[in-house]
């Protein structure tokens, strides 16, 4: 049986929030950042869906060579193949990626869409079987997860070249909101 993490109270919250109240320009200065990448990277989606696929295949790449490179410092042991053959796996997808980004941009954005697809369904699935607490919400936001898959899967090659950059530059958007919101309520406690 799980044990059940009490709630935390608004008195805990508040007492861990005091430490950083002197920090809150610090974090106002990440948001501002975040949102000034975000939206760039959304008014240059295509160029940073490619500087994006680059730099993913550059970790893999470099994961494929420490991999691979363990494996032989590892010596002789049962999972000397297995460990090789990952690493190899990586280095040519990684080298694939960093070769070929129009392809690579593609292939992502065709797996994000299957994603998407998939992920949804068994979203509604989930809220329409169980009828959990909040399950109105799980149903919606499954429904638009199928409703984005298919639109990127209907608009592929054309969204391919642009979905990742423009999901990268969302995603920095909000977060970077999230930054600037608490840096605002950080201030708000220190002028109190």
């Amino acid at each position: 049986m799980a044990k059940r993490v009490p709630a935390r109270t608004k008195t805990e919250d508040s007492h861990e929030l005091e430490h950083l109240q002197e920090e809150w320009r610090w974090f106002t200065t990440l948001g501002l950042i975040l949102i000034i990448l975000g939206t760039i990277a959304v008014i240059y989606c295509f160029f940073a869906s490619k500087a994006a696929v680059v730099l993913f295949g550059i970790l893999i790449l470099a994961g494929g060579l420490a991999q691979i490179i363990s494996a032989f410092w590892a010596g002789k042991w049962n999972g000397f193949l297995l460990n090789l053959l990952v690493g190899i796996i990586y280095v040519v997808v990684g080298l694939f990626m960093v070769d070929d980004i129009q392809h690579a941009v593609l292939v992502l954005s065709t797996l994000l869409a299957a994603f998407f697809i998939i992920s949804g369904i068994f979203r509604i699935v989930a809220a329409l079987s169980v009828q959990f607490s909040g399950w109105g919400w799980a149903l919606l936001s499954g429904i638009v997860a199928v409703l984005l898959g298919i639109l990127i899967y209907k608009g592929w090659p054309w969204t391919g070249e642009v979905i990742i950059g423009l999901f990268i530059g969302i995603e920095m958007i909000f977060n970077g909101w999230y930054w600037v919101m608490l840096g605002s309520e950080l201030k708000e406690r220190c002028e109190a």
